[in-house]
């Protein structure tokens, strides 16, 4: 731009210039070509010469090169087929990694396989965790993996499904088993008890020593096989006590448990296993219509409650979480108070004393083994309570049959002893003193009739039945005594007194019947101090303690006592009556007979040989009894004269009538029962005289 800018000529200076540099150069290159032109023709000259070599060469280059071409033909063959097996090589050294991978994977999964068909449904989950976290992530880019992990959710589905439907076989198993392990459990625990309450009574040196002598031996000799047979069975059983493990298979549910763990559903199968059970527990509390029926009924209900509690405690103790000790109590209370209401329902119907006795001793067998196991049993002691105020009512009726049956059997005479060996007989079966009697010689009777020692001992023998039902419910000996005590006092009060009543009522019952009953009343009534020793001496509690009960059988004998007398005046009163009746005075008659009638001579007879029978009764009686007849028949003859029928008598009906009246006064001053003062009992027959 210089150039061009600037003035008019400088372009042509550029130029020449530009020429003179260019000169200056070619001068130089000639000075350098001329320098060096020797040895280029040197250079030309030396490759002429070269040239032919040159050519020589190059054929024997070119022969040299097809030579070595046709020679590395084989060489390039086994090149490449040494290039092909190298690639070979690493392709199956690849396979190889890939397979070493893999191979794991297979086999892991194959394990998985056979511990499915083996079912070990746990190591299997266990195989497919490993599988999942481990092993598939390597070789995740393979087609068979995903086929796998694809699978893998479906396995443990069918998992779940098989452990779930080993797990209902299970809960129908135990429920067909739960009686079995009940009564197991009950038997054991029955073992168990007796063989501590049989030592414990053979160390009581005390225990049943002041009892009646013959009840004493023959309990003293069952407490011994008792023992012998304990301890033998015990020897027997040592090395087989069957558990609840012995008789079920508990592997499903752990198997179950351990699965739904694994699969994090362990509190879905905890809320399943809890509502299935709850509906097998309304189930076996459910009892059967007829259970009431048969003692087995209830043992067969009774084993299959211990049998559920029995595998519910065994899954709190061997399971965690699956049961809890909050859920088992609560699903106690609720059976408990269904297993009370079916108790109290069922045992109303029950009216035979030994099924009652028998429900008893189940049910202290229940409560003990269920006590065994942690589970509280006050209610059901407290339900026995209840029970045994049942059992003293079936017992009632019961020996309300047998004293019917007594007093109906009764010939009401005294018992005739022919010699010493019947004396003691009688006298060991009932605590009879009469010194004078003991100083008669035999034969002899005594004054009461055989129903008297037969009451005395089913007395005892109720005392006895009470008493089996207050074993084993873990009571002192005074409530024991006070039990005893109380149940006998129903017997005599209630039972006894209405047996007595109702016979004294009976129209067969004469006025000798009646005057034996009384005797034997009284007899009855002076034993009543033996049958509290015998209280007494089974529970060794003495009779001064405070809060001791007193036997009530003296206001009952005292009853019965007023009641025959009350009825033996009736009976007399209707026997005059009888014999009124079948007077015929002849009221216009002119003189009379000369003779009392023979009416009123049957009647004096008749009252004569009823009051020599009265002489075994207590002399107020008989006074009581001979005052009332003799004012009966005065008021009769007086009621017979003066009757407003009768229209006119004449002197000679008088004079019959007096002849009567005499026979009276002097029946009445024969003093025909001893103990009246003076003429009291003439003074009965006085209106008729002045009438």
């Amino acid at each position: 731009r210089s150039v061009y800018d600037d003035q008019p000529n400088a372009h042509q200076r550029f130029m020449e210039k530009l020429d003179a540099c260019i000169r200056n150069h070619d001068r130089e290159i000639e000075k350098m070509c001329n320098f060096h032109h020797q040895g280029f023709v040197d250079a030309i000259t030396e490759l002429l010469k070269v040239r032919a070599d040159a050519e020589k060469l190059k054929v024997q280059v070119t022969d040299t090169n097809r030579r070595l071409q046709d020679a590395g033909k084989e060489v390039i063959a086994q090149t490449e087929e040494v290039i092909r097996c190298r690639i070979q090589q690493r392709n199956i050294t690849t396979v190889v990694e890939k397979l070493q991978l893999c191979l794991p994977v297979l086999e892991m999964y194959s394990k998985l396989k056979e511990q499915m068909n083996v079912k070990r449904y746990y190591s299997a989950l266990k195989t497919m965790e490993q599988l999942e976290n481990l092993y598939l992530p390597r070789v995740s880019q393979y087609r068979f993996c995903q086929i796998m992990i694809e699978n893998l959710p479906k396995l443990r589905e069918e998992i779940k499904e098989i452990s779930m439907s080993d797990l209902k076989d299970f809960l129908e198993s135990i429920r067909k088993h739960s009686d079995r392990i009940g009564e197991t459990a009950m038997k054991q625990a029955q073992q168990q008890k007796t063989f501590s309450t049989t030592l414990q009574k053979q160390n009581n040196v005390n225990y049943g020593r002041n009892m009646h002598l013959g009840r004493s031996r023959v309990l003293e000799s069952k407490n011994e096989i008792t023992l012998k047979r304990t301890i033998e069975e015990d020897d027997e059983h040592d090395e087989e006590v069957l558990t609840a493990q012995d008789l079920v298979d508990f592997s499903p549910v752990y198997r179950c448990l351990h699965i739904y763990s694994v699969l994090g559903d362990g509190e879905i199968f905890e809320n399943y296993y809890r509502k299935q059970r709850r509906k097998q527990a309304r189930l076996v509390l459910q009892p059967q219509s007829s259970m009431h029926e048969t003692v087995e009924g209830y043992r067969r209900y009774f084993s299959q409650i211990v049998g559920f509690f029995v595998v519910e405690d065994h899954i709190l103790h061997v399971t965690q979480g699956l049961v809890t000790r909050t859920y088992t109590d609560e699903l106690w209370n609720m059976a408990l108070s269904k297993i009370i209401a079916v108790l109290r329902t069922h045992s109303s119907y029950c009216s035979d004393p030994d099924l009652v006795l028998e429900l008893k001793n189940l049910i202290v067998v229940f409560a003990d083994t269920l006590q065994g196991y942690g589970f509280p049993v006050n209610r059901l002691f407290d339900l026995l309570f209840e029970i045994r105020d049942q059992y003293n009512e079936t017992l009632l009726k019961k020996w309300s049959g047998l004293f019917r049956d007594i007093f109906e059997g009764d010939n009401y005479s005294p018992i005739p002893v022919a010699n010493e060996e019947e004396y003691k007989i009688v006298i060991s079966k009932f605590p009879f003193q009469d010194p004078e009697l003991d100083t008669q010689s035999f034969p002899k009777k005594l004054p009461m009739s055989q129903s008297v020692p037969q009451i005395y001992i089913q007395v005892k023998e109720f005392i006895y039945a009470s008493l089996k039902f207050s074993e084993s419910l873990h009571r002192s000996s005074t409530e024991i005594d006070d039990m005893l005590r109380k149940s006998t006092n129903l017997l005599l009060t209630r039972t006894l007194s209405s047996c007595l009543q109702n016979l004294i009522k009976k129209p067969h019952i004469g006025l000798t019947e009646l005057v034996q009953i009384i005797i034997n009343t009284t007899h009855l009534e002076q034993a009543c101090k033996y049958l509290e020793d015998f209280i007494s001496n089974i529970t060794n509690i003495s009779q001064v303690t405070v809060h001791t009960a007193r036997l009530y059988g003296l206001s009952t004998f005292k009853d019965a006592r007023h009641a025959a007398e009350g009825e033996i005046y009736t009976k007399l009163n209707q026997k005059i009556d009888e014999f009124i009746q079948i007077a015929d005075y002849d009221w216009t008659m002119s003189e009379s007979d000369g003779r009392a009638s023979g009416y009123l001579m049957d009647l004096i007879n008749f009252l004569r040989s009823t009051f020599q029978v009265f002489t075994h009764l207590p002399g107020k009686v008989a006074q009581t009894a001979c005052m009332s007849a003799c004012q009966h028949l005065s008021m009769s003859l007086m009621q017979m004269l003066l009757d407003s029928e009768l229209k006119q008598i004449s002197m000679g009906a008088i004079q019959q009538f007096n002849l009567d009246v005499i026979q009276c006064e002097l029946f009445a001053s024969s003093e025909p029962v001893p103990g009246f003062q003076g003429d009291t009992l003439q003074l009965a027959f006085i209106d008729l005289r002045q009438v």
